[in-house]
Protein backbone atom coordinates (compact mmCIF):
# COMPACT_ATOMS: atom_id res chain seq x y z
CA UNK A 1 0.00 0.00 0.00
CA UNK A 2 1.17 3.55 -1.27
CA UNK A 3 1.78 5.49 2.15
CA UNK A 4 -0.22 9.28 1.62
CA UNK A 5 2.40 11.92 3.06
CA UNK A 6 0.20 14.97 4.87
CA UNK A 7 2.65 18.01 5.11
CA UNK A 8 -0.51 19.90 6.58
CA UNK A 9 0.80 18.67 10.65
CA UNK A 10 3.58 21.13 10.55
CA UNK A 11 0.94 23.81 10.35
CA UNK A 12 -0.07 22.79 13.98
CA UNK A 13 3.55 22.90 15.38
CA UNK A 14 4.09 26.52 13.79
CA UNK A 15 2.27 28.52 16.56
CA UNK A 16 4.92 26.44 19.22
CA UNK A 17 7.77 27.96 16.74
CA UNK A 18 6.55 31.35 17.03
CA UNK A 19 6.11 31.28 20.45
CA UNK A 20 9.54 30.06 21.14
CA UNK A 21 11.05 32.51 18.76
CA UNK A 22 9.39 35.60 20.31
CA UNK A 23 10.14 34.75 23.97
CA UNK A 24 13.78 32.84 23.27
CA UNK A 25 15.62 33.10 20.08
CA UNK A 26 14.58 37.34 19.39
CA UNK A 27 15.46 38.48 23.38
CA UNK A 28 18.96 35.97 22.85
CA UNK A 29 19.88 37.88 19.66
CA UNK A 30 19.41 41.11 21.06
CA UNK A 31 21.40 40.03 24.21
CA UNK A 32 24.29 38.79 21.54
CA UNK A 33 23.75 42.13 19.40
CA UNK A 34 24.55 44.29 22.95
CA UNK A 35 27.36 41.96 24.09
CA UNK A 36 29.16 43.03 20.89
CA UNK A 37 28.72 47.20 21.64
CA UNK A 38 28.84 49.74 24.13
CA UNK A 39 26.77 52.53 24.59
CA UNK A 40 27.33 56.04 26.09
CA UNK A 41 23.50 57.10 26.56
CA UNK A 42 21.07 58.28 24.68
CA UNK A 43 20.26 55.27 23.15
CA UNK A 44 23.87 55.40 20.75
CA UNK A 45 25.61 51.75 20.01
CA UNK A 46 29.63 51.61 19.20
CA UNK A 47 30.96 48.47 17.60
CA UNK A 48 32.96 46.86 20.70
CA UNK A 49 33.60 43.48 19.02
CA UNK A 50 34.67 41.00 21.54
CA UNK A 51 36.25 43.20 23.76
CA UNK A 52 33.78 42.76 26.67
CA UNK A 53 34.57 38.62 26.39
CA UNK A 54 38.51 39.32 26.45
CA UNK A 55 37.75 41.81 29.86
CA UNK A 56 35.30 39.64 31.58
CA UNK A 57 37.95 36.67 31.08
CA UNK A 58 41.05 38.73 32.21
CA UNK A 59 41.69 38.10 36.14
CA UNK A 60 43.81 41.60 36.07
CA UNK A 61 40.45 43.70 35.11
CA UNK A 62 37.79 45.21 37.42
CA UNK A 63 35.38 43.14 35.54
CA UNK A 64 37.18 39.76 35.38
CA UNK A 65 38.00 40.18 38.56
CA UNK A 66 34.62 40.48 40.43
CA UNK A 67 33.05 37.74 37.80
CA UNK A 68 35.97 35.15 38.39
CA UNK A 69 35.33 35.89 42.21
CA UNK A 70 31.05 35.69 42.19
CA UNK A 71 31.77 32.34 39.78
CA UNK A 72 34.08 30.64 42.52
CA UNK A 73 31.14 31.42 44.90
CA UNK A 74 28.60 30.18 42.76
CA UNK A 75 30.38 26.90 42.58
CA UNK A 76 31.06 26.59 46.01
CA UNK A 77 27.75 26.88 47.01
CA UNK A 78 26.12 24.39 44.32
CA UNK A 79 28.90 21.82 45.64
CA UNK A 80 27.81 21.98 49.14
CA UNK A 81 24.56 22.65 48.65
CA UNK A 82 24.24 19.21 46.36
CA UNK A 83 26.45 17.00 48.62
CA UNK A 84 23.71 17.96 51.59
CA UNK A 85 20.58 17.88 50.04
CA UNK A 86 20.99 15.10 47.67
CA UNK A 87 21.85 12.47 50.65
CA UNK A 88 19.51 14.17 52.73
CA UNK A 89 16.80 13.67 50.09
CA UNK A 90 17.95 10.06 49.84
CA UNK A 91 17.26 9.54 53.76
CA UNK A 92 13.94 11.18 54.18
CA UNK A 93 12.34 9.11 51.12
CA UNK A 94 13.66 6.29 52.46
CA UNK A 95 12.41 6.80 55.87
CA UNK A 96 8.80 7.80 54.64
CA UNK A 97 5.78 4.87 54.78
CA UNK A 98 5.15 2.92 51.29
CA UNK A 99 1.40 2.86 52.49
CA UNK A 100 -1.66 4.09 54.55
CA UNK A 101 -2.81 7.67 54.93
CA UNK A 102 0.62 8.84 56.15
CA UNK A 103 1.64 8.98 52.64
CA UNK A 104 -0.54 11.22 51.97
CA UNK A 105 0.43 13.38 54.65
CA UNK A 106 4.18 13.15 54.48
CA UNK A 107 3.72 14.06 50.60
CA UNK A 108 2.16 17.17 51.88
CA UNK A 109 4.47 18.28 54.39
CA UNK A 110 6.96 17.77 51.98
CA UNK A 111 5.06 19.91 49.34
CA UNK A 112 4.80 22.60 51.42
CA UNK A 113 8.49 24.26 50.71
CA UNK A 114 8.45 24.60 47.43
CA UNK A 115 4.99 26.16 47.51
CA UNK A 116 6.11 29.57 48.92
CA UNK A 117 7.45 31.92 46.19
CA UNK A 118 11.19 32.78 45.91
CA UNK A 119 10.80 36.01 47.37
CA UNK A 120 8.67 34.68 50.44
CA UNK A 121 11.14 32.56 51.40
CA UNK A 122 14.10 34.93 50.91
CA UNK A 123 11.37 37.65 53.12
CA UNK A 124 10.94 34.61 55.74
CA UNK A 125 14.18 33.92 56.42
CA UNK A 126 15.62 37.63 56.78
CA UNK A 127 12.90 38.31 59.62
CA UNK A 128 13.36 34.72 61.07
CA UNK A 129 17.32 35.01 61.16
CA UNK A 130 17.69 39.07 62.53
CA UNK A 131 19.05 39.13 66.34
CA UNK A 132 16.78 41.70 67.55
CA UNK A 133 13.14 40.50 66.22
CA UNK A 134 14.08 37.10 64.75
CA UNK A 135 13.13 33.43 66.40
CA UNK A 136 16.89 31.92 65.10
CA UNK A 137 19.04 35.35 65.46
CA UNK A 138 17.24 35.86 69.11
CA UNK A 139 17.70 32.51 70.53
CA UNK A 140 21.05 31.94 69.21
CA UNK A 141 22.20 35.07 70.82
CA UNK A 142 20.06 34.60 73.64
CA UNK A 143 22.23 31.07 74.10
CA UNK A 144 25.63 32.97 73.75
CA UNK A 145 26.37 32.19 69.64
CA UNK A 146 26.76 35.41 68.36
CA UNK A 147 24.92 35.34 65.11
CA UNK A 148 24.68 38.22 62.80
CA UNK A 149 24.19 37.57 59.04
CA UNK A 150 24.44 41.45 58.29
CA UNK A 151 28.09 41.50 59.40
CA UNK A 152 29.71 38.11 59.55
CA UNK A 153 30.31 36.36 56.43
CA UNK A 154 30.09 33.03 57.66
CA UNK A 155 26.73 33.49 59.37
CA UNK A 156 25.64 34.99 56.01
CA UNK A 157 26.99 32.08 54.20
CA UNK A 158 25.01 29.63 56.79
CA UNK A 159 22.30 31.38 57.05
CA UNK A 160 21.93 31.22 52.84
CA UNK A 161 22.90 27.58 52.60
CA UNK A 162 20.50 26.74 55.49
CA UNK A 163 17.65 28.58 53.87
CA UNK A 164 18.11 26.73 50.43
CA UNK A 165 18.70 23.10 52.13
CA UNK A 166 15.07 23.82 53.87
CA UNK A 167 13.52 25.26 50.78
CA UNK A 168 14.67 22.39 48.41
CA UNK A 169 15.36 19.05 50.11
CA UNK A 170 11.95 18.47 49.30
CA UNK A 171 12.30 18.08 45.71
CA UNK A 172 14.95 15.78 45.87
CA UNK A 173 13.08 13.71 48.71
CA UNK A 174 10.35 13.44 46.25
CA UNK A 175 11.81 12.69 43.16
CA UNK A 176 13.27 9.80 45.15
CA UNK A 177 10.49 8.75 46.88
CA UNK A 178 8.90 8.23 43.53
CA UNK A 179 11.58 6.14 42.54
CA UNK A 180 11.64 3.98 45.30
CA UNK A 181 7.74 3.49 44.61
CA UNK A 182 8.69 1.67 40.89
CA UNK A 183 10.89 -1.18 42.80
CA UNK A 184 8.06 -4.33 42.63
CA UNK A 185 7.15 -5.54 46.09
CA UNK A 186 9.15 -8.81 44.91
CA UNK A 187 12.55 -7.68 44.91
CA UNK A 188 12.24 -6.86 48.35
CA UNK A 189 10.44 -10.38 49.20
CA UNK A 190 13.80 -11.88 47.57
CA UNK A 191 16.41 -9.82 49.36
CA UNK A 192 14.46 -10.68 52.83
CA UNK A 193 14.78 -14.32 51.93
CA UNK A 194 18.35 -14.34 51.12
CA UNK A 195 18.90 -12.67 54.50
CA UNK A 196 19.97 -9.18 52.67
CA UNK A 197 21.21 -6.40 54.81
CA UNK A 198 19.39 -2.96 54.85
CA UNK A 199 22.66 -1.99 53.34
CA UNK A 200 22.54 -4.61 50.64
CA UNK A 201 19.28 -3.88 49.81
CA UNK A 202 19.83 -0.36 49.33
CA UNK A 203 23.28 -0.82 47.31
CA UNK A 204 21.53 -3.90 45.15
CA UNK A 205 17.76 -2.89 45.17
CA UNK A 206 17.20 0.80 45.52
CA UNK A 207 20.12 2.92 44.47
CA UNK A 208 19.75 1.35 40.98
CA UNK A 209 15.98 2.26 40.81
CA UNK A 210 16.98 5.62 41.65
CA UNK A 211 19.54 6.51 39.10
CA UNK A 212 17.47 8.30 36.29
CA UNK A 213 15.54 10.10 39.11
CA UNK A 214 18.92 11.00 41.04
CA UNK A 215 19.89 12.39 37.37
CA UNK A 216 17.08 14.52 37.64
CA UNK A 217 17.32 15.53 40.61
CA UNK A 218 21.12 16.37 40.33
CA UNK A 219 20.63 18.31 37.35
CA UNK A 220 17.75 20.06 38.46
CA UNK A 221 19.51 21.47 41.64
CA UNK A 222 22.67 22.36 40.64
CA UNK A 223 21.13 24.53 37.62
CA UNK A 224 18.69 25.95 40.44
CA UNK A 225 21.64 26.81 43.01
CA UNK A 226 23.85 27.81 40.19
CA UNK A 227 21.20 30.55 38.82
CA UNK A 228 19.77 31.43 42.54
CA UNK A 229 19.76 35.32 42.82
CA UNK A 230 15.78 35.95 44.77
CA UNK A 231 16.35 34.98 47.78
CA UNK A 232 20.05 35.87 48.68
CA UNK A 233 19.29 38.98 47.47
CA UNK A 234 16.15 39.45 49.49
CA UNK A 235 18.19 38.01 52.35
CA UNK A 236 22.06 39.58 52.67
CA UNK A 237 21.60 41.94 49.56
CA UNK A 238 25.27 40.12 48.24
CA UNK A 239 26.84 41.11 51.41
CA UNK A 240 28.13 41.61 53.79
CA UNK A 241 30.65 43.30 51.57
CA UNK A 242 30.57 40.55 48.59
CA UNK A 243 30.81 37.61 50.31
CA UNK A 244 27.19 35.98 49.01
CA UNK A 245 27.40 38.18 45.85
CA UNK A 246 26.74 35.42 43.33
CA UNK A 247 27.25 36.03 39.37
CA UNK A 248 23.25 36.32 39.50
CA UNK A 249 23.49 39.15 41.57
CA UNK A 250 26.98 40.74 40.01
CA UNK A 251 24.83 40.39 36.29
CA UNK A 252 22.13 42.48 38.06
CA UNK A 253 24.21 45.19 39.89
CA UNK A 254 26.05 45.61 36.31
CA UNK A 255 23.35 45.71 34.42
CA UNK A 256 20.51 47.87 36.31
CA UNK A 257 23.10 49.53 39.06
CA UNK A 258 25.54 50.73 36.48
CA UNK A 259 23.86 50.27 33.23
CA UNK A 260 26.97 48.81 31.39
CA UNK A 261 24.26 46.65 28.98
CA UNK A 262 27.66 45.11 26.92
CA UNK A 263 29.22 44.03 30.02
CA UNK A 264 26.10 42.45 31.44
CA UNK A 265 25.06 41.16 28.09
CA UNK A 266 28.54 39.81 27.86
CA UNK A 267 28.47 38.24 31.09
CA UNK A 268 25.14 36.92 30.62
CA UNK A 269 26.11 34.70 27.69
CA UNK A 270 28.70 33.30 29.51
CA UNK A 271 27.33 32.68 32.50
CA UNK A 272 24.55 30.92 30.00
CA UNK A 273 27.49 28.67 28.76
CA UNK A 274 28.67 27.71 31.46
CA UNK A 275 25.45 26.04 32.72
CA UNK A 276 24.81 24.46 29.96
CA UNK A 277 28.53 22.80 29.64
CA UNK A 278 28.29 21.61 33.15
CA UNK A 279 24.75 20.26 32.98
CA UNK A 280 26.04 18.39 30.10
CA UNK A 281 29.12 17.21 31.71
CA UNK A 282 26.89 15.81 34.87
CA UNK A 283 24.65 13.97 32.43
CA UNK A 284 26.89 12.33 30.02
CA UNK A 285 29.28 10.65 33.37
CA UNK A 286 26.22 9.71 35.44
CA UNK A 287 24.55 8.41 32.29
CA UNK A 288 27.61 6.43 31.21
CA UNK A 289 28.35 5.41 34.16
CA UNK A 290 24.88 3.69 34.77
CA UNK A 291 25.73 2.24 31.23
CA UNK A 292 29.00 0.93 32.59
CA UNK A 293 27.41 -0.80 35.72
CA UNK A 294 24.39 -2.40 33.30
CA UNK A 295 27.18 -3.81 30.91
CA UNK A 296 29.69 -4.79 33.97
CA UNK A 297 26.83 -7.26 35.72
CA UNK A 298 25.76 -8.38 32.07
CA UNK A 299 29.09 -9.89 31.20
CA UNK A 300 29.41 -11.46 34.76
CA UNK A 301 28.32 -15.06 35.20
CA UNK A 302 24.80 -16.22 36.41
CA UNK A 303 26.86 -18.12 39.35
CA UNK A 304 28.67 -14.58 40.41
CA UNK A 305 25.89 -12.73 40.02
CA UNK A 306 23.61 -15.17 42.41
CA UNK A 307 23.61 -13.00 46.00
CA UNK A 308 25.22 -14.47 49.04
CA UNK A 309 23.12 -17.21 50.95
CA UNK A 310 20.58 -17.68 48.56
CA UNK A 311 18.49 -19.96 48.22
CA UNK A 312 19.38 -23.45 46.26
CA UNK A 313 16.76 -25.78 44.94
CA UNK A 314 16.82 -29.37 46.35
CA UNK A 315 17.94 -31.98 44.65
CA UNK A 316 15.62 -34.47 42.95
CA UNK A 317 15.33 -37.59 44.78
CA UNK A 318 16.38 -40.74 42.79
CA UNK A 319 14.36 -43.34 41.58
CA UNK A 320 14.92 -46.91 42.87
CA UNK A 321 13.20 -49.50 40.64
CA UNK A 322 10.59 -51.89 41.64
CA UNK A 323 11.51 -55.25 42.94
CA UNK A 324 10.92 -57.87 40.25
CA UNK A 325 11.44 -55.17 37.49
CA UNK A 326 14.05 -55.86 35.10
Amino acid sequence: MDKTINQKAWFLVLPVFLVVAFSAVLPLMTVVNYSMQDTFGNNQFFWNGVGWFKELLDPSTDLGGRFLASLGRNLFFSLVILAIEVPLGIVVALSMPRQGWTVAACLVILALPLLIPWNVVGTIWQIFGRPDIGLLGYTLNAMGIEYNYVSNDIDAWVTVIVMDVWHWTSLVALLCYAGLKSIPEAYYQAAQIDGASRWAVFKAIQLPKMNRVLLIAVLLRFMDSFMIYTEPFVVTGGGPGNSTTFVSIELVKIALGQFDLGKAAALSLVYNLIILIVCWVFYTVMTNAGVERKAQAEEEPAAERKPAGALQPAPAPALKPKEGVA
